[in-house]
């Protein structure tokens, strides 16, 4: 899924050039620097009150309710406010993130195959369970990622090097011989290769966050899992229930709705939780909500781009640009076309490379909101994570097929000549499935991509479907055959560049269900260059050996990187909307109303 942080000074200026092309009607053309007020803020105001309601729009629904599952940006927000892992990120973190359920920072020892965490002692599950939290109930967390009843999207990646680990996921619940707990307070992951700074890094992922085995077992033993529906909280915030543990609070597609959760300990935890509650209401048109929450109170955007048009009217009124808006730092996110290499003709680089080749990227940018939503890329790590530099920074590495973001007719034509099509068009095309997110403007960018498809003579059967489906139902399924998927991304787990390419693009992380390897890549040469990267423990080696990963994967051509993205945000004029600068996204325990 994924989450980045440059100096204020840096993105400041960019947002100050792009809040000038928006005021000029979506212009790609650069206008004069003026300072913008719209400023994310990563803390509350001193004086921040208590109470209050908020509601919080999405237009679609989370992938999973269950936090062992969700593995999208959205399904976080409400992991991170209702669940505490052992670690997790305070809205300035920049750099790691803070302890949370552990009561330090990890232990790495045994040249990085040994890591040793100790929990806060006092922290109690929400009701029907009540009771204090122990090292067991998050060595049952982890694990129960494993089972193909909870589908969790990264637990091979990160913790597949814990010994005893499974390879793939398992059908019935399997103890973990190397996560172990010598007592309530202490666990210890022993790992086959040095892997110690990644798996401390993925235990901030909603994974790590306690699971009481005596009852959710129950809930995990069935085909799929029904835990998310009967969770328990150890956050500020539950999702309401009733006195058996069942959620009342949440219907997909409508509404999830957050209240204060009565065991949480407020002594021991980062968070302000100011707010009484949250309700996330779903399906919102998303002009419609992003008006109204403008002429509103006591509402924030959720999971969908403001329009540009309500943008384009927010930036040339400086009161609404003042009160309203928040633009973030580059997200550490990339947006792309993912094309899906076990499919005909895609399994044939060339013609993935003509496909790119041919994209008007630019125009991609534009039906999604133009400028101030990011920058083109040249490869895949984002500005701003490690290795983005080594991979050649804004200018890339320098392949021809991505050297033009308004597209290459030509170009295009010679690649698909070299794939065997003599006219430079694809002819007797198979159907090929292409699902897109039915988002406003993801879907206006991914009608631009099937013009484009169109036009080199590829026959698509296109399916505009709400993004939760999009996701579990269609992308992540690779049993489903799709094709292209238009409107996926990618945003960082945690600041490591193996978070932005080892999930996405190695071969071993393909999965049966909740799989992020969109393309299905699997290549001998990236795959074992990934295997000796993963064991780097230097910051520097690190940076060098994914950069020349990113290099190898934008060669291997698996989709059409699209977008570096920024994240403009609004509020009603009575939020003290504060952002958490990992994940580009209002936290909702420490906004608060005025």
């Amino acid at each position: 899924m994924p989450r980045v942080l440059r100096s204020t000074v840096a993105w400041l200026a960019l947002l100050s050039a792009l809040l000038v092309v928006l005021a000029g009607c979506g212009s790609s053309k650069k206008g004069s620097t003026t300072k913008s007020t719209a400023t994310p803020s990563s803390q509350p105001p001193a004086q921040a009150k208590k109470g209050g309601a908020l509601t919080v729009f999405y237009n679609a629904d989370v992938d999973y309710i269950d936090p062992g599952a969700t593995y999208y940006q959205y399904g976080f927000n409400v992991a991170y406010a209702t669940q505490r892992p052992l670690y997790s990120f305070k809205p300035d973190d920049t750099t790691g993130s803070s302890p949370d359920l552990a009561a330090g920072p990890a232990q790495i020892t045994d040249g990085g195959k040994t890591v040793t965490i100790k929990l806060k002692p006092g922290i109690k599950f929400s009701p029907p369970v009540n009771r204090e939290v122990t090292s067991a109930d998050v060595k049952y967390a982890i694990e129960r990622g494993f089972l193909t009843s909870v589908a969790n999207g990264y637990a091979i990646a990160y913790f597949g090097d814990v010994i005893g680990a499974p390879s793939k996921t398992l059908s019935k619940y399997k103890p973990i011989s190397g996560i172990q707990t010598p007592d309530k307070s202490t666990i210890v992951f022993k790992l086959s290769r040095p892997r110690g700074a990644i798996v401390a890094g993925a235990l901030s992922l909603p994974l790590s966050a306690p699971v009481p085995k005596e009852y959710a077992a129950k809930y995990d033993a069935v085909a799929t899992s029904t835990y998310g529906l009967h969770q328990v909280a150890t956050g500020p915030y539950m999702i309401q229930n009733d006195a058996s543990g069942k959620l009342t609070g949440y219907t997909p597609n409508r509404e999830i709705k957050l209240i204060r959760n009565p065991s949480w300990n407020s002594s021991n935890d980062y968070r302000k939780a100011y707010l009484d509650s949250i309700d996330i209401k779903e399906g919102t048109d998303v002009t419609i909500g992003s008006r109204q929450i403008l002429t509103g109170s006591s509402m924030v955007n959720g999971d969908f781009q403001v329009p540009p048009p309500v943008l384009s009217t927010i930036v040339q009124n400086p009161t609404q640009k003042k009160d309203n808006l928040v633009v973030t730092p580059p997200t550490g996110r990339f947006r792309y076309v993912a094309l899906n290499t076990k499919v005909k003709p895609f399994d044939n680089i060339n013609v993935r490379k003509a496909v790119i080749a041919a994209f008007d990227r630019s125009a991609m940018r534009q039906a999604f909101g133009g400028p101030l939503t990011g920058q083109i890329p040249t490869h895949f790590i984002p500005p701003g994570i490690a290795g983005f530099d080594q991979a050649g920074g804004a200018k890339g590495p320098g392949y021809d097929f991505l050297a033009n973001e308004n597209g290459d007719p030509a170009l295009a034509a010679s690649y698909l000549k070299k794939a065997g099509y003599p006219s430079g068009k694809i002819t007797n095309s198979p159907k090929l499935l292409m699902v897109s997110d039915n988002a406003t403007y993801q879907l206006k960018a991914s009608q631009v991509a099937l013009n484009q498809l169109q036009k080199l003579g590829f026959n698509i059967q296109f399916r505009a479907v709400a993004r939760s489906a999009m996701y579990t139902n269609f992308c992540n399924i690779p049993s489903k055959g799709v094709a292209v998927c238009p409107s996926v991304g990618w945003l960082k787990d945690f600041p490591d560049p193996e978070t932005m390419l080892d999930p996405t693009f190695n071969g071993k992380n393909i999965i049966p269900a909740n799989n992020s390897n969109w393309p299905q890549l699997n290549d001998p040469k990236v795959n074992a260059a990934m295997a000796k990267a993963e064991v780097l423990q230097d910051p520097t080696q690190r940076a060098a050996a994914w950069g020349a990963i990113d290099k190898m994967v934008t060669a291997d051509a698996p989709g059409v990187p699209w977008l570096w993205d920024t994240q403009p945000n609004i509020h009603s004029s009575n939020v003290n909307g504060v952002i958490n600068s990992f994940d580009a996204t209002w936290d909702f325990s420490f906004t608060s109303l005025k």
